[in-house]
Parts: structure tokens; sequence; C-alpha cells
């Protein structure tokens, strides 16, 4: 089985964040691998992935960094797949992160999710995936109405809650 995401991240650490990501994949029944890779550390490696990871099947990247944050704009400047960076709080709450991911030059794009957004980034990989594979396609729409039915639960439950001034 070949992955179709590839969750990447900078280093073991941001693997708590990134947990999320995997679990939805598993959940949603998507191949994907998990590697770390460094812009930094081992730049041949990170650029050996991206040339040939739609060789690989895969069809998105995910790939997350904290602080400096270049790995996913890196990735990006090396494959025409796409990529979704996902900023980590490693370090002035993950501002540095996000800004560093989200401003790429024209040309180099890297969609954005917000700090510590894993889960987003595979919700969005999975509907990335889901315009060209229809069992993929109809996975993400039970998903989304599975939330909706969470939220109608929801006000259900808050509906019970009495209050003598409440008007609803």
């Amino acid at each position: 089985m070949k992955p179709l995401v590839s969750i990447i991240m900078g280093s073991t650490s941001d693997w708590k964040v990134m947990q999320k990501a995997a679990d939805f994949f598993d959940e949603m029944e998507i191949p994907f691998e998990v590697n770390a890779l460094s812009a930094h550390r081992t730049p041949d490696e990170v650029e050996k992935f991206a040339k040939n990871a739609k060789a690989n099947g895969v069809k998105v990247i995910i790939a997350a960094a904290g602080m400096a944050a270049h790995l996913p704009g890196v990735i990006s400047a090396l494959t025409p797949l796409p990529v979704i960076g996902v900023p980590i709080n490693a370090s002035l709450d993950g501002i540095d992160a996000l800004l560093a991911i989200v401003q790429m030059p024209p040309g180099i794009p890297v969609a954005t999710v917000a700090v510590d957004g894993a889960l987003n980034a595979a919700i969005l990989a999975t509907q990335m995936i889901g315009t060209g594979d229809e069992a993929i396609y109809e996975k993400t729409v039970a998903y989304k109405n599975n939330l909706k039915t969470k939220i109608v639960k929801a006000n259900e439950e808050l509906a019970t809650f009495k209050y003598k001034f409440r008007t609803n």
C-alpha cells in the first residue's frame, strides 16, 4: 500500500501535535507515512524526499515545523505537490513559525493552518485528495455531516439547562 499523504516533521518533538493528523488518517482509512526530516540538519534527505514523493504515490504533503520553520517552504520549492504547513508552538507562542510558513514568495505556495493545527491539516489534505477519489470524498462528506450532528446534539443538551431569564 502506497501512502497518499506524507506527514513530515522537523523532529520527533513535533509528534505530540502531528499525531492528531495520523489519528485522523487512520480513522478515515487513508494510507499515510510519517518521517522526521530537517530543512537545516538533513537538507539532502529533504530534497530526495520532495523530488520522489509523487513517484512514491504521495498526493499531499503535510510539513510541520517550529521556530524558523523552513521545512514546509523548502519542500514546496522542491515539488509541485500541494504542501500544507503546520506551525508548531516551540517558542513565541508559535507566531514565529506561523509567519515563517505563511510568508512564502510567489510561486512557492504553502497552505498554512493554525498553530498546532494538525487536525485541520489532515482534513484539508483529505478534501484535496477527495477531489479525485470518490470514496475519500464520501468519507469527507460523512465526517462533516457528523460534525453537524454533534452541534445539533449540543444544542439539544443546552436546551435542558434552565434559567429564569433565558430566552431560548
